[in-house]
């Protein structure tokens, strides 16, 4: 870039699920705007992150893991918000893991276009000890496509996540910023909300809830620096509850606790959380609930 250029546009993040699309955009943003957890398909929605450079504004937009081992109107849904952002992006970072080409990332490729300018972020290269590994699935890789770059990167550490952003601007159109240089994200404080109290849930009851529970925010009231939030918190059956309450209420209380400090971080201000768990079984089998629920 010359010094009169001013880069700007959009660059889908997507893999398979539970590669670290989440926790490499919130490295590239510099805050938490999409959740995080080892539980696969944490992410539902289509998460917008921007990252502002001096002469370039990079507007990530983080999506669901594509889905090919399961079908329901949620994964249906999930997967086609994969496939609409690939059709209106400027450029594309695929994640992979450094452990190897999985057959699972093998969809996820079928899905770039043609003519689609694709970065390869090669994730998680602090748990490859063995470099010459690295390498090879480097030279494995270019031979699958002619990406515009392969970066390794951690985006636990944060290694080398500056050089990714650098080779994804070079790949975006001049133009001038689309937000302004203090935003980060386009989702509003209602929405993130949510987001805290889902990810606080998957993180303590990963292993015990399916991934299909799911929070809807009854109420968001702000007053003065005050931000009074009511949640429930939908599961699937009666012995899910029982998981998310726990024994006297301990479980929903540190749920509870950990997601309002999270929010109070995040807005930068003071949260009362109301929580409640109520049971709606095979919402995510149901095309409208899907739809009322946002995951359209």
């Amino acid at each position: 870039m010359t010094s009169g250029d001013f880069r700007a546009g959009t660059v889908a993040i997507i893999g398979r699920p539970n590669v670290g699309k989440s926790t490499l955009l919130n490295q590239l943003v510099g805050a938490h705007v999409s959740i995080t957890s080892r539980k696969a398909q944490t992410t539902r929605h289509r998460i917008l992150g921007i990252r502002n450079a001096d002469r370039a504004q990079l507007v990530f937009v983080d999506t669901p893991g594509f889905q090919t081992r399961f079908s329901n109107a949620l994964n249906r849904a999930m997967n086609r918000a994969v496939t609409s952002t690939l059709a209106g992006v400027d450029a594309v970072v695929m994640v992979i893991e450094a452990t190897g080409w999985d057959e699972r990332d093998d969809p996820v490729l079928a899905l770039m276009p043609a003519n689609a300018a694709v970065v390869l972020a090669i994730n998680k290269v602090d748990r490859v000890k063995d470099k010459a590994k690295l390498a090879k699935l480097l030279a494995a890789s270019a031979a699958r496509r002619d990406f515009a770059a392969l970066v390794p990167v951690s985006a636990e550490k944060g290694t080398q996540v500056a050089a990714l952003a650098g080779e994804v601007a070079r790949l975006l159109p001049v133009a001038p910023p689309l937000y302004g240089p203090d935003d980060f994200t386009d989702r509003s404080e209602r929405f993130l909300a949510a987001e805290m109290v889902r990810e606080r849930l998957f993180r303590l009851l990963g292993d015990e809830l399916p991934y299909t529970t799911a929070v809807v925010i009854e109420e968001f009231r702000e007053e003065g620096a005050l931000r009074r939030i009511a949640a429930s918190i939908y599961v699937d059956r009666p012995g899910h509850k029982a998981i998310v309450i726990g024994e006297k209420g301990a479980t929903l209380k540190r749920i509870g606790t950990e997601a309002r400090v999270a929010m109070e971080s995040l807005f930068g201000g003071k949260v009362f959380l109301e929580l409640w768990v109520k049971v709606k079984s095979g919402w995510a089998d149901s095309e409208r609930m899907v739809r009322e629920w946002g995951y359209e």
